[in-house]
């Protein structure tokens, strides 16, 4: 037997095909009965594939088959490409595409005009909280496919903003769902703990994919910060919050205080919906205490549910006025002694950044390609001017060369409808 290896790849026998597992988030499903026709094609030999312990082996001995085997599939792999979590098909941006990775929400990097830079390599979630600001995860009836960028070009652009922005930055790691399925995660720490315009790395996670491995190399590439998604401590209303019947709080328990011992700080991150958690700010605020989060920034960040159009919106959440949102803060400071939780910018050493110069003016025409699909019916995403346009109400496809006209700037994230 000869076996087919490539890097970061386990195999799993999954009936009629064979799923190829990369970096443990990505996969993609090769069926048997077409890999052995391309066997025997070349070979002219009909030998039998067997998975044992991940490993891809062929009954045979012909020399040089597992090479060619192993080529197939990476030239393959793009078209068959699945987020392990969502089952989505997944784009792989990388720079022989010639996509810019400024203009679009859903990847890329985001300038707000501070010191902070939102750093998003990936789509996708592996959880389906029942609050969803952008309806993510595996029950999600909007979302429609996933983004993946490749590190390299990912850093490529990242250089680019630094250079804009100056010294001093923090590169925040976050996105549409859940950061830690990018596949290049302790790779994209280490490289932005090397850039010398970055000061701090912080990453958003609703924690369910740390173990104590991940989190010793996060902690090693030089990871400051999570800002840990727990929304109840109770673990029935745990699962009904994070839309999981498998979520298990105790394991994200676990992880946060070993987080904090590995020497990333922790910022425990609820979102409260009145009259279902708010009763549990106590207990977040004992919780964090316990497990001495909150070393070097504050310990707890409480957020305010608040509805979106394209969210999920439960019938069970109130929403409260952010006046009266705010008091209930400064009452439970006062109560618990627990400060700040009312927060701002300082709290985080944020500081006010000139732009990242617009490309476009609201309300201006321009003339744009098409280049990739969007992530939901009757959205494309278009370049020009080195940005990405998203481009709503369209009928338009990949390769169509279109006129939009801009309606909406912030952010230096570009929205467009067709002309």
């Amino acid at each position: 037997m000869i076996e087919v290896s490539l890097p970061h790849v386990t195999f799993e026998d999954v009936g009629d095909s064979i799923r190829l597992v990369w970096r443990e988030t990505l996969y993609a499903d090769f069926d048997k009965k077409e890999l052995i026709r391309v066997i025997k094609r070349k070979y002219r030999v009909k030998p039998e594939l067997i998975i044992k312990d991940g490993r891809l082996f062929i009954d045979t001995d012909y020399p040089g088959i597992e090479k060619y085997i192993a080529i197939y599939i990476q030239n393959n792999l793009g078209a068959l490409l699945r987020n392990r979590y969502t089952k989505r098909k997944v784009l792989y941006i990388h720079e022989g595409l010639d996509v810019p990775l400024l203009g679009y929400n859903a990847f890329g990097l985001i300038d707000r005009g501070t010191n902070l830079i939102q750093v998003r390599g990936v789509s996708g979630c592996n959880l389906s909280c029942v609050f969803c600001s952008v309806d993510e995860g595996p029950y999600s009836r909007t979302r429609k496919l996933d983004y993946v960028v490749d590190i390299d070009y990912l850093m490529k652009w990242f250089d680019e903003v630094a250079r804009i922005k100056g010294k001093g930055l923090e590169a925040h790691l976050d996105g549409q769902g859940e950061p830690l399925i990018y596949p290049f995660r302790v790779e994209l720490v280490q490289a932005l703990r090397e850039h010398p315009n970055v000061s701090v790395i912080s990453m958003q996670s609703n924690g369910t994919l740390l173990n104590d491995k991940l989190v010793e190399e996060l902690a090693e590439a030089g990871l400051d910060r999570v800002n840990l998604s727990i929304h109840s401590l109770d673990p029935d209303k745990a699962k009904m919050l994070m839309g999981r019947k498998d979520y298990d709080l105790q394991h994200v328990l676990d992880m946060a205080e070993a987080l904090v011992n590995a020497g990333i700080d922790v910022l425990i991150a609820p979102v409260i919906i009145f009259g279902v958690n708010d009763n549990e700010a106590e207990a977040f605020i004992e919780f964090a205490r316990k497990i001495g989060a909150g070393k070097r920034w504050p310990a707890l960040g409480f957020q305010n549910y608040v509805p979106y159009k394209f969210g999920r919106n439960p019938v069970i959440a109130k929403v409260k006025p952010f006046k009266e949102f705010y008091a209930w803060l400064r009452a439970l400071e006062e109560k618990t002694g627990m400060k700040p939780l009312v927060l701002k910018p300082e709290h985080f050493g944020m500081e006010k950044r000139e732009f990242i110069p617009l490309a476009f003016r609201p309300g201006e025409v321009v003339k744009a390609e098409v280049v990739l699909p969007g992530r939901i019916e009757g959205e494309m995403i278009a370049k020009a001017r080195n940005r990405l346009i998203e481009v709503i109400n369209t009928r338009a496809e990949v390769g169509d060369r279109i006129r939009v006209r801009i309606v909406r700037t912030r952010h230096g994230i570009y929205i467009g409808t067709p002309v």
